[in-house]
C-alpha cells in the first residue's frame, strides 16, 4: 500500500453591447453583487462575536472546541524552538521548507508524509479540537513523529505563535489545510466556521504578508462553493454565488480574501477545491466512515435520495490523488512579490478543482462497502435533507491537468479496499476481513 495506509474550455467570444441600459444593468448587478458579499461578511463576522464564548459570562469558556486550546496550550523555549527548526530543516537538495496548519487532520496528515518523504522541511500545527474524536488526530500525530514531523499544538488565530514560527523558520511555502470541516455541523456551532475559515485564514494572510520573504500558499477550498450550481462537470469558471451552506459560504469568502491579499500584499495564493476525499485515516464524520462503523455494528444507515426519487452522487477521489494535486499546486506556486507587508508586483493567484471526474451515486458507494465487508446494510432510503447537503458534485480537472499533469488513478472499488483494510486494523475489527 502507498502512503499512510500500508483549463477549462475558453468561453466563446461574444460582442458587448454598449447601450445605456447595458451600463446600468452590469452597475446594478455589481451593486447588487458588492452589497450581498458584504453583508455576508459582516452577518458572519456579528455572528462570531456575539456567539464567542468568551462574548458572554453565561457560556462556558471550552464550549467553543476551535478556542479550547487557547486557555492551556503552552509554546516556547530552547527545547521547543530546537524541534521547531530540526523538523522544519530541507533535506534535499531545491526543497521547500512548509508549514502545514491542520496538519494533524486527514489530508493534512498526509500532505505532511509525502512533503517528509522527498526531502521536504516539514512543520505542523493543530489545535486538535474534539469536532471529531481528538484520539485519532493523535495517533496521526504519534504517525508524523515517527516520520520526522512536528506538530505545534497551537490555532491559527494566534499571531502571537505565528510571528514566533516565522521568526524562527523562513518558510518558503504554506501549506493551509486547517478548517472547520463539515456542512451539516455548522447549524449546530455556526461561530466556529467563522473562527477557522475566515477569521484564522485572516490570521494566517496577515503574518505571511508581513514576513520577509513572503511565503507562497496554497490553501483549502472546497467544491462547496459551487452550491446550487446545476452545471457540471463544475468548472473554476462556474459560478460561486449560490452557497448552500454556512460552510460554503466561508470557503467562497475564503477566496475572496485571498484575492484582496493577492491584489493588495502581492501574496502568491492557489486555492484547491477538494471532491469529498476519503481513505485510509479519513474524518469520521464522513459517509464511508460512518458507515462502515455502522454496517459493522447492524446499524441502520441513511440513504439520502434528491427530489423526485433521483439519484445522490459524489465525485469521491481518493486521498493519494488529493495529495499529488497538492504537492503539484506547491511545487509550481510561484514566489510571492512582496516583503513586509508591501507588494512589489504582480503575484500568481489560482484556483483549481481536485476531483476524480467519475461521480458514483452513494447506493454504488453502500453497495461496495457491503461486499468488502461481507456485511449486508439495513438501509434506511430518505429525502435529501435541507441542511446544505447538495444531490450532485462532479469536477472538471482540465485546468490542473494543463498546469501540473493533475490526473487521478484510483477508482472508488480500491481506494474503498484500501480504506477498509485500514479501517479493520486501526479499530481492530475481526469481523470482516477485505480482501
Amino acid at each position: 500500500m502507498s502512503h499512510l495506509d500500508h483549463t477549462p474550455s475558453t468561453p466563446g467570444k461574444f460582442k458587448i453591447d454598449k447601450s445605456p441600459y447595458y451600463s446600468r444593468t452590469r452597475w446594478h448587478s455589481s451593486v447588487a453583487k458588492l452589497t450581498l458579499w458584504s453583508s455576508l461578511f459582516v452577518a458572519l463576522i456579528f455572528l462570531f462575536f456575539y456567539r464567542s464564548p468568551s462574548s458572554s459570562s453565561n457560556n462556558p469558556p471550552s464550549s467553543d472546541p476551535s478556542r479550547r486550546y487557547l486557555a492551556s496550550a503552552t509554546w516556547g523555549g530552547a527545547a521547543w524552538e530546537k524541534r521547531v527548526r530540526t523538523s522544519a530543516r530541507i533535506r534535499s537538495r531545491n526543497g521547500f521548507s512548509v508549514l502545514v496548519t491542520g496538519a494533524a487532520g486527514f489530508v493534512g496528515t498526509h500532505v505532511s508524509s509525502a512533503l517528509k518523504r522527498r526531502g521536504d522541511g516539514v512543520l505542523g500545527i493543530d489545535n486538535f479540537n474534539d469536532y471529531y474524536d481528538p484520539t485519532l488526530k493523535r495517533a496521526r500525530q504519534a504517525l508524523l513523529e515517527r516520520s520526522g514531523v512536528f506538530i505545534v499544538e497551537g490555532d491559527i488565530n494566534d499571531v502571537a505563535l505565528l510571528k514566533k514560527l516565522f521568526d524562527i523558520v523562513p518558510f518558503t511555502h504554506v501549506m493551509h489545510l486547517a478548517a472547520q470541516a463539515g456542512v451539516r455541523y455548522a447549524m449546530q456551532n455556526p461561530g466556529s466556521y467563522v473562527h477557522s475559515n475566515i477569521a484564522g485564514f485572516v490570521s494566517l494572510l496577515e503574518v505571511c504578508k508581513d514576513a520577509n520573504p513572503q511565503p507562497a500558499i496554497v490553501w483549502a477550498s472546497s467544491s462547496s462553493v459551487y452550491g446550487l450550481n446545476t452545471k457540471v462537470p463544475f468548472s473554476e469558471k462556474d459560478r460561486t454565488d449560490q452557497p448552500a451552506s454556512l460552510y460554503a459560504a466561508t470557503k467562497k469568502a475564503g477566496e475572496e480574501i485571498a484575492h484582496t491579499y493577492n491584489h493588495i500584499y502581492g501574496l502568491s495564493l492557489t486555492g484547491l477545491r477538494f471532491f469529498t476525499v476519503y481513505g485510509p485515516w479519513g474524518r469520521p464524520d464522513m459517509a464511508y466512515f460512518f458507515f462502515t462503523k455502522d454496517i459493522l455494528k447492524g446499524k441502520s444507515i441513511p440513504i439520502f435520495e434528491a427530489a423526485n426519487h433521483g439519484t445522490v452522487a459524489r465525485d469521491f477521489t481518493y486521498i493519494d490523488d488529493i495529495v499529488k494535486g497538492c504537492l503539484g499546486s506547491l511545487d509550481t506556486a510561484e514566489k510571492s512579490t512582496g516583503s513586509g507587508g508591501k507588494k512589489k508586483g504582480p503575484a500568481q493567484l489560482r484556483v483549481f478543482n481536485l476531483g476524480n471526474t467519475s461521480p458514483v451515486p452513494v447506493t454504488d458507494l453502500v453497495g461496495i462497502l457491503e461486499r468488502l465487508l461481507k456485511v449486508k446494510a439495513k438501509r434506511n432510503v430518505m429525502k435529501l435533507p435541507r441542511n446544505g447537503d447538495v444531490p450532485y458534485t462532479h469536477a472538471n480537472i482540465s485546468y490542473a491537468q494543463k498546469e501540473f499533469g493533475y490526473k487521478p488513478t484510483t477508482d472508488l472499488q480500491t481506494g474503498l479496499k484500501k480504506f477498509v483494510r485500514w479501517y479493520l486494523s486501526y479499530y481492530g475489527d475481526k469481523k470482516a476481513v477485505a480482501r
